[in-house]
């Protein structure tokens, strides 16, 4: 049984995504950060050897139940998605001087490829974007042909530029979407209302000369005019010029309108000759524009199953959510997080995701990435930061021995009024139980805080693996996710 799922299909999947940041019953999407330790080769509990990469290498991540779970354990903290942050996006293709365009076909496939060898339309390399970030459709490269000439119309009909392509405007970007939703390989994509309202059903408006046939004789001259197209549309009319007796080029004078399907016949073109000539053998392609018209909803017509994601950290977010003391080398998104302790979706701007201890005193100076020990419970982590000025100490653990189990392999956690000590800067202090107040933004019970969200709560839904970024109070990272469907 042959069958396919459509590039429309696609297009869907990217819709229904797009739609549910904003639509009544939105999802909740947040960006997240985690992993400050360095990538490297582990050993688990049972000494099994777990090969990570190395910064200048990392892993490439698994799509499997474990590595989810593993992503929570070394979550830094996360900042929430807005419906303002996401768009459409399309492949970027900048016009350059010099370069063949494949034009706009509708029936481009295996048996079919365009000139760039693309089995697919949204695979060819009929869009670009122009200097001034003005989006165009190719629909005709005059016989493939390098261009010489950028269009920059923004004309509603289809417009010849000098190097005999012909082009079809169809969105520009404002400012804000060049800056937020254009990448180094995609650019935000959109329908303009003005190009859409202007835009004709089943408007013909070029037709290609597959074969020209022979034998094709005129009275006088070499343009044979109102030769009508035929197919399930009506009024359009098409003109030819003959030479040497073969079909040479077709131009369509009248558009018509209601095509889905169209042909020019060979005995309209002998009976336009008006010479009692005849002629045979041409094969002339009708191309067939997408449904309601160029420009009527770029979205499909310009293949838009991407959908960007656009979020900036600037320097410390939240205040302790997500801080600038350490590096990260992954990036997320999660839908539907819980709050910590409930199973309420989180709805905060930002969320802190590590463990912390408030202290009265300190002796030492805990330092980033050490390894920490509270001896009397067993338990072991890894600092994220400490902040010095209000004595609060943030980790987190994980599966490995140096980052979360014990000498058994137990994860257990910091608790009670038992000293916690540095591995590498000797710095011990007992966390202050008698404290359960509000310290930097971070609520303490105890002396203790949780992270805010509950752990494996929701679904992660993408996950890249990085070098790593350093973060600085003065520095912002803008972090664009690209998601294909």
């Amino acid at each position: 049984m042959a069958a396919i799922i459509t590039n429309k299909f696609r297009i869907n999947n990217a819709n229904q995504f797009y739609e549910s940041f904003s639509e009544a019953s939105a999802e909740t999407y947040y960006l997240f950060i985690g992993r400050a330790h360095a990538w490297a080769s582990d050993v688990d509990a049972q000494g099994n050897t777990i090969a990570e990469g190395t910064d200048a290498s990392p892993p490439t991540p698994n799509d499997d139940i474990s590595s989810e779970f593993h992503a929570w354990d070394d979550m830094l903290g996360a900042k929430i998605i807005a419906s303002t942050d996401v768009s459409y996006c399309i492949p970027r293709r900048n016009w350059t001087t010099g370069t063949t365009y494949d034009m706009y076909e509708h029936n481009i496939g295996s048996g079919n490829t365009a000139n760039s060898g693309a089995t697919n339309l949204w695979d060819s390399t009929f869009l670009v974007m122009n200097s001034s970030y003005a989006v165009y459709k190719c629909i005709e490269n005059d016989g493939a042909t390098a261009s010489t000439t950028e269009p920059t119309s923004t004309s509603n009909s289809i417009f010849s530029t000098a190097d005999g392509y012909r082009w079809k405007y169809m969105y520009s970007l404002t400012s804000a979407e060049t800056l937020n939703f254009m990448s180094t390989d995609f650019i935000h994509a959109s329908t303009d209302s003005t190009v859409s309202a202007a835009a004709v059903d089943g408007a013909l408006d070029t037709v290609l000369v597959v074969a020209g046939g022979s034998g094709y004789t005129l009275s006088t001259g070499s343009t044979i005019t109102a030769i009508p197209i035929r197919g399930d549309g009506s009024g359009g009319v098409a003109s030819v010029t003959i030479s040497s007796g073969a079909i040479a080029t077709v131009t369509v004078t009248t558009a018509g309108t209601g095509y889905t399907y169209a042909y020019i016949r060979s005995a309209d073109v002998i009976a336009a000759t008006n010479a009692a000539g005849g002629g045979s053998g041409c094969n002339l392609n009708v191309i067939i524009p997408p449904k309601n018209g160029h420009g009527y909803d770029a979205l499909k017509e310009c293949g838009a199953y991407y959908v960007m994601v656009n979020k900036s950290l600037t320097g410390a977010e939240g205040t302790s959510d997500i801080g600038v003391n350490n590096d990260f080398r992954r990036i997320g998104l999660v839908r539907n997080p819980y709050n910590y302790g409930t199973t309420t979706v989180a709805s905060a701007t930002t969320r802190r995701q590590i463990f912390a201890a408030v202290f009265s005193s300190v002796s030492g100076t805990f330092t980033a990435d050490e390894e920490i020990n509270q001896a009397t419970t067993g338990a072991v982590g890894k600092v994220i930061e400490y902040d010095s000025t209000n004595k609060i100490l943030y980790w987190y653990q994980t599966r490995f021995p140096d980052v979360g189990t014990d000498s058994d392999g137990n994860l257990t956690a910091f608790s009670g009024a038992n000293a916690i000590t540095g591995q590498s800067s000797s710095a011990a202090a007992t966390p202050n139980t008698s404290n359960s107040t509000t310290t930097n933004a971070t609520v303490f019970a105890s002396g203790y805080s949780t992270p805010e969200l509950v752990a494996d709560s929701g679904d992660i839904l993408y996950v890249e693996e990085r070098s790593p970024i350093t973060r600085a109070s003065d520095q912002t990272e803008n972090i664009k996710l690209i998601i294909e469907f």
